[in-house]
């Protein structure tokens, strides 16, 4: 089966690399025909995160990567799609470009939202609906939590499925000891420049926890200002140690604010940390309720109390953090790698592009 996989970013983007990449070589062993068309490079994006925004060479270079792409996909028998095609294009435009051969869409966040609530109320009115116009004409939507799921089934979308964001059991083993501090424990976040903003809703917790133990926060891709008591370690992400620098911490932590395009989060990081046997201290927020199980794998903290009190009897107990990250990874292994997701994936693509009944849009 040939198929075209549109992708936002390359390997760099957290979100193509985790959704689309880690698959190609699965299926190329089921007898996949893959080719990838990315929207932004790896060099554009790293300069993104540097100067917050995009220039419009940027922009014009990946537009026309992308149409060019689109212009030969009359060869393909599937589109599989991460997010939409062509940002910001009218959605009546999109859906011609795509007449012809079944697409799939896939989504891990609330991208809907840059549209319907954008401050412009210009920009809300011609383009709120730009998405759910999209995913009503899909063979498919790959939702990666139920936020979204919902969303495309309000749309319109005739066939919704949830596949959640999913690691590889082959790289992430479990942490076997305590870190090699033992008189200084170590929380971790992993993410990126510009998600690492959540890190301010734990300056408070922090800062209290840090007065009764030795505590260092290792920051994973992003950056903290310095607080008292806490040592900050900041480290850039690569994909060859991002693995190695959870697995030597002690806590993993995902603070996020309870809004509309955070509910559509798909909690990787808190997946990232159980895949090592870590516990996890996290938002109540989206699909954080689904992954931790509240006293079981880790906590639920919506309050800076709430999250000094669960920090505090992590920190406090190492055989609760044992226990803790035991049960994480055993739900993991259940629900979140991608040993289970790929062949569910690979029989969703197949029957998309066989579904007798497509209707091109």
């Amino acid at each position: 089966m040939r198929v075209l996989l549109l992708t936002r970013y390359n390997r760099l983007g957290a979100s193509s690399r985790l959704r689309s990449f880690q698959y190609i070589p699965w299926f190329k062993k089921a007898g996949f025909e893959c080719t990838v068309s990315y929207l932004i490079d790896s060099h554009e994006l790293t300069n993104r995160y540097r100067d917050g925004q995009y220039g419009w060479g940027v922009l014009i270079r990946a537009y026309y990567r992308r149409l060019r792409a689109l212009w030969g996909l009359y060869r393909f028998d599937l589109v599989w799609i991460e997010k939409e095609a062509l940002p910001w294009f009218p959605a009546s435009f999109e859906r011609w470009l795509l007449s012809g051969v079944p697409y799939v869409l896939d989504y891990d966040d609330a991208v809907f939202h840059k549209y319907d609530q954008h401050r412009d109320a210009l920009v809300r009115g011609v383009f709120a609906d730009r998405l759910d116009r999209i995913m009503a004409g899909a063979g498919l939507v790959i939702a990666g939590n139920s936020y979204l799921a919902d969303r495309a089934r309000n749309a319109g979308a005739g066939w919704v499925e949830v596949v959640p964001t999913a690691v590889d059991l082959n790289r992430y083993t479990v942490k076997r000891t305590e870190n090699n501090h033992p008189n200084t424990l170590q929380i971790v976040w992993i993410g990126t420049p510009y998600t690492s903003r959540y890190l301010n809703f734990l300056r408070r917790p922090l800062e209290e926890v840090g007065r009764r133990f030795p505590l260092k926060l290792r920051v994973i891709g992003g950056t903290m200002p310095s607080l008292p008591g806490v040592q900050i370690e900041a480290v850039p992400w690569a994909q060859a140690t991002e693995v190695a620098l959870i697995r030597e911490s002690d806590i993993g932590v995902m603070p996020l604010s309870d809004a509309p395009m955070e509910r559509g989060k798909c909690g990787y990081k808190l997946i990232q940390y159980m895949a090592c046997g870590l516990p996890v201290v996290a938002s109540p927020v989206g699909a954080n309720c689904d992954i931790v199980r509240h006293g079981k794998n880790g906590f639920l903290a919506n309050t800076p109390g709430e999250w000094a009190e669960a920090l505090n009897e992590l920190l406090a107990d190492s055989a609760l953090r044992r226990e803790m990250g035991s049960s994480g990874r055993r739900k993991v292994e259940r629900e979140y790698c991608l040993q289970k997701t790929a062949p569910f994936l690979e029989k969703l693509l197949r029957a998309a592009a066989q579904e007798a009944d497509y209707v091109c849009p």
